[in-house]
C-alpha cells in the first residue's frame, strides 16, 4: 500500500472502506460508496476481494453469496462470478471488480476513477 499511495494524485484514488476485522473470514460485506454498493469478500486464506455488490441478473446481493476459493455464487439463482475480475464463470455477465489493499489492518478500495462523491464510506 505504501507504495500505491506515494504520491498526492496516486493517493487520491485510494480510498478507506473497511478495518479487516469488520469482515469475518469467508464471509461477504456490502458496503455504500457515495452511491455505489461494493461487496468486499475476505477469503478463508486472509485475501479480500471486492466486487459491485449486486448480481447482474437480478440484483441478487452477493456479499450474501457462497464464496469459493476465487468464486462468489449470487444466492438468488446460483451464478457464479470470478472473485478475480468480476466475470461470470457460468454465464454471460460481468460484474465490475476493484483493486483492494490491506494496510494496518484496513482495507483500501480503488475505484478506477468512479464517480462516486467523496463523501465516506457507509456501512
Amino acid at each position: 500500500m505504501a507504495a500505491a499511495m506515494s504520491s498526492p494524485a496516486k493517493a487520491a484514488r485510494w480510498r478507506r472502506i473497511a478495518g479487516i476485522d469488520e469482515i469475518g473470514l469467508g464471509q461477504g460485506r456490502c458496503f455504500l460508496i457515495g452511491e455505489r454498493k461494493v461487496a468486499l469478500f475476505r477469503l478463508r486464506n486472509g485475501l479480500v476481494r471486492a466486487l459491485d455488490a449486486l448480481c447482474p441478473h437480478k440484483a441478487g446481493p452477493l456479499a450474501d453469496g457462497m464464496l469459493g476459493s476465487d468464486t462468489v455464487i449470487c444466492p438468488f439463482h446460483g451464478y457464479k462470478f470470478s472473485l478475480l475480475d468480476g466475470g461470470g464463470l457460468d454465464n454471460h455477465f460481468a460484474i465490475v471488480s476493484y483493486s483492494i489493499q490491506v494496510q494496518d489492518n484496513d482495507i483500501y478500495i480503488n475505484l478506477h476513477g468512479a464517480d462516486s462523491p467523496d463523501d465516506g464510506v457507509k456501512k
